[in-house]
């Protein structure tokens, strides 16, 4: 995820809403290297949403991964992609002032250059390229039997 700046901390402050981008494969099949996200800044968080935290170790860079279940520090969180690695495995529980945000939808930039692609292909983009981000409330089901 990128840095936030000092500006987007200000402007993070005035709106409630912000994006985000996304970079790496760690929330596979969920968000994908280059996505685009809408991010509640301040959100209440549940078990099992997509949010946006800063990482415990370098709090200078973002991280996006599934709130898995409460516990006591901070969220739990892990990474739709179990081969990636980076999320609570790695470095344990992440205390909640450092939860920013929500992610509600994903958006995907369009992959052609105006004037490249039919009518047809740039209708279907526009279809397929805005989806919600869901919540699995099932994460911490899974989280326990293991």
């Amino acid at each position: 995820m990128p840095e936030l700046s000092q500006e987007s901390e200000r402007r993070r402050a005035i709106l409630p809403l912000g994006a985000a981008e996304v970079t790496g494969p760690s929330m596979v099949p969920t968000l994908y290297h280059g996505d685009r996200l809408v991010v509640q800044w301040g959100a209440r968080v549940r078990a099992g949403d997509v949010v946006v935290l800063r990482h415990p170790f370098q709090q200078d860079l973002l991280v996006v991964k599934r709130a898995a279940e409460r516990r006591e520090g901070g969220w739990w969180v892990r990474g739709d992609n179990v081969y990636a690695g980076g999320d609570s495995t790695d470095y344990g529980t992440v205390p909640e002032e450092l939860v920013l945000g929500k992610v509600w939808f994903r958006y995907r930039p369009p992959q052609f250059r105006s004037g490249q692609r039919s009518p047809f292909a740039m209708v279907r983009w526009a279809v397929s390229a805005a989806r919600p981000v869901l919540a699995d409330r099932s994460v911490s089901r899974r989280l326990r039997a293991r």
